[in-house]
Formats: C-alpha cells, sequence, structure tokens
C-alpha cells in the first residue's frame, strides 16, 4: 500500500485543522472526503460564513460533508459510500462510535496537549493561563471516552513566559501538523508489514488539568482574586483571542467590556492595576467601538 492508496476521510473545522489537511493533499495522500461544521450566519448582515476547512476543501475540489447530526443515518450512508480506510479528526467534535468505528483501519485524533492533561476543547488556552512551561501535541486512537483512547505519536514544545497563546496555537499547529502525515506514514508501514499499529495507553496522573472550552463569562479578569502573575498568564492564555476582559475605571471614566490584550507584572507603568498580590500594567487594550491599540495611544486619546 502507498500513500495514495490508501482513501483518507478528514474531519475538521478551524483553521489549526487546515494546516494538516494542506499537508496531506499537497503531499500526495488520497484524502477522498471532508466532514467539517454546517456553515453559520455571521457579521451584521447575518451572511452565511464557511469553515476555513470548508474554504481550503473547496479550494481544492474535495468533497464536503456538513452534518447537523453526526448520527443522521443520510451522512452515515454518504461517508460510508466514500469507503475510508482510515478518518483523521483534528479540531472537531465528538464523534458516535457509529463514525469513528466506520474506517477498517480505524480513526485517529490529533490534540493539541500532551495527553492525558487537558483534555476537552481548549487545550492550548489552558495550558498557557495555567503557567505550564511546555506542552505539545498527540496523536491518538479514538474510542468511547473523549481524548482517552491509547496514543501513537507525541512531541513537546516549551511556552516562553511571555508567549501568548496566539504563538503557542501556531507553532503547535506545525508541529501536529509533522505529527498527522507521520502518522499516516506509520499507520501504512504497519499494513505493508502485516504488524499491529504500536500504541500507548495513557499514563495514569493523579491529578488530571481539564480544557473545558471557554466562554465569554470566562474570560472577565478578576483582578482582586487573582495574583499578578495569575492575571498575567491568564492574559496572555486569552489573547488574541478569545480576549480576557474588564470593566475599568479611569479617570473617573467607566470603561465596560474592555478587551486586554497584553500586560507584565510591574509596580510602575502608565495604567497600573492591583491585584491580590502585587499588580500589573496594561500594555496593550481596546475599548468597544475602538482599535486595539498600546496603553500610551489609549491614554493620549482619553479625555
Amino acid at each position: 500500500m502507498t500513500k495514495s492508496d490508501l482513501r483518507i476521510v478528514y474531519l475538521g473545522t478551524p483553521e489549526f485543522a487546515v494546516a494538516s489537511l494542506q499537508a496531506l493533499v499537497e503531499g500526495g495522500y488520497n484524502v477522498v472526503a471532508v466532514v467539517t461544521m454546517p456553515d453559520k450566519p455571521a457579521g451584521r448582515g447575518h451572511q452565511l460564513q464557511f469553515s476555513d476547512v470548508k474554504k481550503y476543501a473547496m479550494s481544492v475540489g474535495l468533497p464536503v460533508l456538513q452534518p447537523e447530526k453526526l448520527k443522521d443515518e443520510a451522512f452515515i450512508e454518504e461517508l460510508r459510500s466514500y469507503k475510508a480506510d482510515l478518518q483523521i479528526v483534528v479540531a472537531f467534535r465528538m464523534l458516535p462510535e457509529v463514525v469513528w468505528a466506520m474506517p477498517r483501519l480505524g480513526t485517529f485524533n490529533l490534540h493539541a496537549s500532551l495527553l492525558p492533561q487537558y483534555r476537552g476543547a481548549a487545550p492550548i488556552n489552558w495550558a498557557v493561563i495555567n503557567g505550564d512551561k511546555e506542552t505539545g501535541a498527540t496523536t491518538f486512537m479514538l474510542k468511547h471516552e473523549i481524548d482517552t483512547g491509547n496514543m501513537i505519536l507525541q512531541e513537546r514544545i516549551p511556552i516562553d513566559d511571555n508567549e501568548n497563546v496566539g504563538s503557542v496555537h501556531d507553532r503547535l499547529m506545525a508541529l501536529g501538523t509533522n505529527l498527522v502525515t507521520r502518522t499516516v506514514d506509520l499507520i501504512i508501514d504497519c499494513e505493508n508489514k502485516g504488524i499491529a499499529l504500536p500504541t500507548t495507553p495513557q499514563p495514569e496522573i493523579a491529578e488530571l488539568r481539564p480544557a473545558p472550552k471557554i466562554f465569554k463569562e470566562d474570560c472577565e479578569i478578576k483582578f482582586m482574586e487573582k495574583t499578578a502573575e495569575e492575571v498575567h498568564n491568564f492574559v496572555r492564555g486569552l489573547s488574541p483571542y478569545p480576549a480576557a476582559w474588564a470593566n475599568l475605571t479611569i479617570n473617573r471614566q467607566a470603561l465596560e467590556n474592555v478587551k486586554i490584550f497584553s500586560v507584565e507584572v510591574s509596580d510602575k507603568g502608565a495604567l497600573l492595576i492591583p491585584c491580590r498580590e502585587g499588580a500589573v500594567s496594561i500594555l496593550e487594550l481596546q475599548v468597544p467601538g475602538k482599535k486595539r491599540m498600546d496603553i500610551k495611544s489609549f491614554l493620549n486619546g482619553l479625555h
């Protein structure tokens, strides 16, 4: 079997999933179809917006499936018609067994964490929010419980003390792309040799850190409940998206829903905010209706 013989169905939605799909297509792997989220209305005009994966798939002429429900019989029959040998999941929703068990070689997932830590929807954000010094990516075979299957490959990268989640995201996207193609190559090699794919059960760890989906209310900075260092990690773990926010009063002006993109732990600065322990100096922010700006530009324009 060669990579052009292996029939692959790819499942993913956001930008993070595009890089791996592109590497497979441009690398000559036989991607026969793509599954992504349904189009959603967005913006003031509520125009339907395609997912990043759909945009790329359409640009290279790949069939795109967009089921509302993954157990829908019409979708299941259409998916089965592609006769996939293997399915690859990158940043998609939880799959029912009827989907992940369909290919003869199974389904593997790329997860942006050092499993078993940070199982869930937002592993990159939570690793930075918690002040971790390293993170990584893992490929693993799917099974019933989310993000718990046997691991295939895992790689680590450091997290810089002042690095935000946008930078970590981009580095993990590149790392994950490499892991996906290496995992497919390993599966092909094992198939050709007639041996089982080598996998490793996820280790038992006493204290697991979850990575639940992050909502707007989770992004509020509660300065007096956190130390300055915790606020610093919280802000960079949400920057640039979805962005930490706070209600501030500056020069007796009440400003609501101010997005804060960058702070530093300091007792000096143009705009200092006290925390439970220490203080942070705000470096970049955005007031509703205005552009993102550095603190000097913001204060110069403040009446």
